[in-house]
This record gives C-alpha cells, structure tokens and sequence, in this order.
C-alpha cells in the first residue's frame, strides 16, 4: 500500500531552483532510499516533507489524501517524524524523559512519571531494547544510544513514516550495523522508512528500493537488490565514474612532522614521522584518541608530554598560530562550529585564512578574491547558486567541501585532515581524493583521519590504527584490509594482512 506519494513538486528560492520536478511513493512498511550528491536537492525535498517548507507547485498526498501539514508539529501527528542527522535531544533529562517529551501523560495537569516511563520502556521494547534502563541521562550515552532514543522518541509519537538524515555518519561500525537491524525491524513492522545516506555499501544492504535525485529532480528509481554501487553513483553524477580513488602518483621526501610520545587526555602513547609527499591515515573506532591527537598537533588542545617537531626544529609554544606560521593547518571534524563561519558569505569562508593573498594596502581586492573562490568552486565541485550568499545555505557536503577548500587555499605544508570527507557524497569524495593526493605530489604532507575503511585503504600510503588513545602501528596500506584494520581497532593488538 503507497503510504506518501509524491507528483512533480517544485521548491525554489528566488533564483535557485532546489527541486524542480520530485517524483516519489513510499510504502508502508518499506525501505526507502534516497540518494543523490550534495545539492541535489534531498534535504529541501525532506524540508517539504517534515512540514518546514511548502511546495511551490505539485502534490503530495498522505495515505490517499493531499497532504498540506502547516508546519512539523502538524507533519508529526499525521505520523511523519524527522531524525536528523545531529541528534535533537535534551542530554540533562532521562531517555524516559526525552522519549515522553512533548508527549508527557498528564493527570490534573501532572506529568505522570511511572506512565512516562512505560511509553518509553514499550517504544524501546519495539526496537528490541525493553531492558534499556529509561532512568539514565542521555548526557551519558553514546551516539548510537542517542540514536536508539530519538527512534524510540518517533515510535512512541505513533510515527507511520520515519525520515532518516544520515543516521550513520557519527557511528561507530558496530552502532551503524545495530542502527541497520533496527530499521529493518521497523519496516516488518509495517513502519515507512526514507532513508538518507551517501554510504551505498548501507543503502544496498537496508533499502528494499531506491530513488535518485539529481540537480533537484527524481532521474532513477528501483529495486535495490537489483543495483550495483557503481550503477547508483553515475545516477547520481549523470556520467560514468572511472575510478572512485583517482590516483594522483606521489614520492615520499624529508619528515616534515615528527611527533613522539604525545600525551593528551585520552591518548597517552602517539609517536609517528610524517614525511613530504606522503599521505598517513589514522584509523580507529568512535573515541579512539585520534581528534584529540590531531587537536593537541596543532594546539588547540593541550599536551601533557611528548615533543613535536616541524622541520626538524621542537617548540614549546603549541598554539594554532604559531602552527599556522609553521605551515601546519587543520581541517575540524566539527565543520559547523570550528569549520566555517556560516554567517558569512561562501567567497570570505573560501578566502579568509589567506587575505593577504586577495588584498592590497590593508583593503580586500573583491575581485582577486572572487576569483580564488570560483577557482575552488570548480575545483572541488561545490554547488553554490551565489557564492556571495552565507555558507549555512550549503548543504553539508558542500559546507565540508569549503572548509577544506580553506584550508587548501592556504598553501599549507603540513594539512591534519579531520573526517574530509564526512556527508560528503560518493561522487563528489573523488574530487576530495584528488586533491588531497594532489598534495602530496606538491610535496606536501597529510594526516589523514577517517572512520571510512574504504578510503584509508584507496587514499593512503600508510595507515596507523588508533586504540585507546595509543597508537598501535604504521605500515604501508598494502599491509592492511578492512579486515585486520577493525581488529586491530577493536582489539590493540597489530594485526596485518599477512597475519589475517
């Protein structure tokens, strides 16, 4: 049975034409993916659907009737409920409290507490999670909790369609394969589930179909278990996709960074050299130690013990300016509060760590920073109607794609890369991969940190794995698979391909 159908909905902004012909249905009880690059028009079409935006022109209609919610509160009590990709709890109340939120049972005015805990407990208890103690504070759980609570939090609002943004792309492996069995527990359940993620490899494996959208309109839709990974990624890019991992020949030099005995909070034992020309993954599970270890690099963090040295020469004064002066930038992990300046326009966000470069006498050259800009934009593919516009009107790929244009932009000699390539879409991850392997061929060397098996291995030229916040090892990336990568994240112990 068509749950939600959806019939050559329009969405624009001023000039900007974000979806400009969406053709979709959802059954109740299916899995739906959606997918599509960055700027395709995805999350203005879920807007439409959460209640945020009203279409321009076209229908939706809701189990056979139009479906016109005023805002998401009306979306949500005709049963679709939203998950986002960065989690809407209240980390000081319970996962009781959080999952009776807006919804408390009252009496004579009263939350009715034992009553709160039961809808909790019985919402959990569909997701097969009925022994979760509701009490705890979801200021102390994990991401992949977190998630489980917010999904509870829909199930107990009665949700009949489930949008999930991303739902993956803070999780651990292990808590992404629980949240998969999780949606596929919903769906027999007769639950609706649209599903949103640039990992195909999840897509293939949860969806029952799939639809693509590209420059804003639906271009392909099927069954997923008669796709391929390469078949969706050049439905989503309109051409064929030679290589995923572009590869960009490079030459190992001098060390450029050498780092031993680093002691940070939670990482007591990081030693590593990183040569010119060279690109270092860092792999490891969720809490590893490895941003705190990039972030005590380059100062932002303190250090506790340990020397660093760049070119050779050790200093005592780890601030990110002095970094900076050195020739060591970073990429955050945290794009939206230390990435970027959203309010301001795409062209400052693009220009603003080398102004020098775009002025004259102390005053910007608008039209020399322009121009860096529009050299960025193609480069690394960034959609962007009007580069003058503020950044927060990207869509987070694109936000992603200009913080590490940024930091390109400043000609660094040492670039800590921080997830890049997080939200960013499969397509637009080989411009990425070029240009960081184009880095290395200028000489350059860069720390790689991934939670994306996958690229490590198609990028790097040697891979050290994270566990505990000690550094296990650093061998060439022929050495390693995905295999003996996780067991050497799960376990400590250095594993390799030969042993595995």
């Amino acid at each position: 049975m068509t749950l939600l159908s959806i019939r050559g909905v329009h969405k624009h902004f001023g000039a900007v034409q974000a979806v400009q012909g969406v053709d979709l249905d959802v059954r109740a009880g299916e899995v739906h993916a959606l997918i599509g690059e960055n700027g395709a028009g995805k999350s203005t079409l879920l807007k439409l659907l959460s209640g945020a935006l009203k279409p321009d022109a076209g229908t939706i209609t809701w189990d056979g009737a139009p479906f016109h919610p005023s805002d998401p509160r009306a979306a949500a009590a005709l049963g679709v409920r939203m998950i986002y990709q960065e989690t809407t709890l209240a980390p000081q109340l319970t996962i009781a409290e959080n999952i009776a939120l807006g919804a408390e049972p009252r009496r004579f005015g009263f939350v009715r507490k034992r009553a709160a805990r039961d809808l909790a407990r019985r919402a959990l208890a569909r997701l097969g999670h009925a022994d979760r103690d509701v009490d705890r504070r979801v200021s102390e759980l994990g991401p992949g909790e977190r998630q489980l609570v917010e999904i509870a939090r829909a199930l107990a609002a009665d949700a009949r369609l489930l949008i999930l943004d991303e739902p993956t792309s803070s999780l651990s492996r292990q808590d992404a394969a629980r949240l998969l069995e999780l949606v596929r527990r919903l769906a027999a359940d007769g639950v609706a589930v649209i599903y949103v993620s640039h990992f195909l490899e999840e897509v293939l494996r949860v969806a029952d179909r799939y639809t693509v959208l590209r420059d804003g309109r639906s271009v392909a839709t099927g069954d997923a278990a008669d796709a391929t990974a390469r078949q969706l990624v050049e439905q989503m890019a309109g051409r064929p996709i030679e290589d995923v991992f572009p590869a960009v020949p490079h030459q190992a030099g001098e060390v450029l960074l050498e780092v031993a005995g680093l002691i940070v909070e939670s990482a007591p034992g990081v030693s590593f050299s990183l040569r010119r020309g060279e690109i270092l993954g860092l792999a490891g599970l969720l809490g590893a130690g490895r941003t705190e270890a990039l972030r005590a690099l380059f100062g932002l963090d303190a250090a506790r013990g340990g020397t660093i040295r760049v070119r050779g020469a050790a200093d005592r004064w780890r601030r990110p300016w002095v970094r900076l002066a050195q020739g060591v930038g970073l990429l955050s992990e945290d794009r939206a509060t230390e990435g970027l300046a959203l309010g301001m326009s795409v062209v400052d966000n693009l220009t603003l760590c080398h102004l020098g470069r775009t002025s004259k006498w102390g005053f910007i050259r608008r039209s020399a920073q322009q121009r860096r800009a529009e050299h960025w934009i193609r480069a690394l593919g960034i959609r962007c109607a009007d580069p003058t516009a503020p950044a927060f009107a990207l869509s987070g790929g694109n936000q992603q794609k200009v913080a590490l244009a940024r930091l390109l932009d400043r000609d660094v000699d040492v670039a800590l890369l921080d997830e890049p390539t997080r939200g960013v879409d499969v397509a637009s991850r080989a411009a990425i991969y070029r240009a960081v392997g184009e880095l290395a061929a200028a000489g350059k060397a860069v720390l790689f940190v991934s939670s994306y098996l996958p690229e490590l291995l198609g990028v790097c030229d040697r891979i050290g794995v994270m566990h505990r916040g000690r550094l296990v090892a650093a061998r060439p990336t022929s050495e390693w698979t995905e295999a003996t990568l996780l067991e050497t994240a799960a376990t400590g112990a250095a594993v390799s391909a030969k042993d595995g």
